[in-house]
């Protein structure tokens, strides 16, 4: 009987521990304002946390929790679908064959909504940075101005940045996708900007909390001028970074999703300009896409070696 008692104890807490993570999916876009207030981690030194509870913003609707229910009823019927029809949604011999693909265009307010803009403004910082349709709705159009001045809090140190970031898929009932890049080796841009140096970051979803900061970079130069180019990076030349600087062990990028590499898999990525010159900048963006170059073969730029070998 003790024993009982002890398992309907322990099953009953769980299942309160466990409880907003299963109706987070459905009360998620209800609560989207007061849970980004309670799990926001920075605030600005010196300023004052908010005295109202954030649990009074809370404005529960049984509708809309109907209607957000049917959304993604909807979204888990179209990925079963596209499950048996084959990888991706497309057929196996089709996705066997398959040399290029398109992650990203922009062609609407639609495709601009799929991406975030930062910059140093979150850290005092005094950049500023804008995203809209270029002309005739052919590209996006990314501009704004870098400022390094460094924000006057005494514990900022560096600060005059940009960034661009392509919001990471999500599926139904909120479950975290990721990208299956396998068929191919090299990222295909074809943007036009003004000579200022870029980096083109590639995020995975870390397992451990002190991965969380883990990029893979590589440089994207544009010429300037008039003319659209069209940039080739394999995916060999990317190299891993954490908080800004280089990693002494370096590794390749884990380009497929299989279940159990799932947290090192790709989950999104984004462009982001610091090259310390202040002034204007613009980037024209036309698609995004991924490319299988036959003719690259190499399968990593870097030296890989143990730190601390065994003897």
């Amino acid at each position: 009987m003790a024993l009982t008692v002890t398992l309907l104890n322990s099953a009953y807490l769980r299942g309160r521990c466990c409880r907003h993570k299963v109706l987070h999916p459905l009360l998620g876009p209800l609560l989207s304002n007061s849970m980004s207030k309670v799990y926001s981690s920075y605030r600005r030194p010196g300023s004052q946390p908010e005295k109202k509870p954030s649990w009074q913003n809370i404005d529960f609707s049984f509708k809309k929790g109907i209607d957000v229910l049917k959304t993604q009823l909807g979204m888990l019927k179209k990925e079963t679908k596209d499950y048996l029809i084959g990888p991706g949604g497309h057929p196996l011999d089709q996705y066997l064959l398959e040399q290029t693909r398109v992650l990203w265009e922009f062609r609407s307010q639609e495709d601009l909504n799929k991406w975030v803009i930062s910059s140093d403004v979150e850290i005092g910082g005094k950049s500023e940075v804008y995203l809209k349709l270029g002309r005739n709705n052919q590209a996006a159009l990314l501009y704004g101005t870098l400022n390094t001045e460094v924000p006057r809090d005494g514990e900022t140190k560096y600060s005059g940045y940009c960034s661009m970031r392509a919001k990471p898929p999500v599926g139904s009932f909120a479950r975290k996708k990721y990208y299956d890049w396998s068929n191919f080796n090299s990222l295909y841009l074809r943007v036009r900007g003004d000579g200022r140096p870029w980096m083109v970051n590639i995020y995975t979803d870390p397992y451990f909390s002190h991965q969380k900061d883990d990029l893979y970079n590589y440089f994207m130069f544009t010429r300037g001028g008039p003319y659209w180019e069209e940039i080739k990076i394999p995916f060999s030349k990317f190299f891993l970074s954490s908080r800004g600087r280089v990693q002494d062990e370096q590794h390749p990028i884990w380009l497929d999703k299989a279940s159990f590499l799932q947290a090192l898999s790709i989950s999104t990525l984004g462009f982001t300009i610091g090259d310390k010159v202040d002034g204007p900048f613009q980037l024209e963006i036309d698609f995004i896409g991924l490319l299988n170059d036959r003719a690259h073969t190499e399968e990593f730029a870097y030296e890989t070696y143990e730190k601390n070998p065994r003897i």
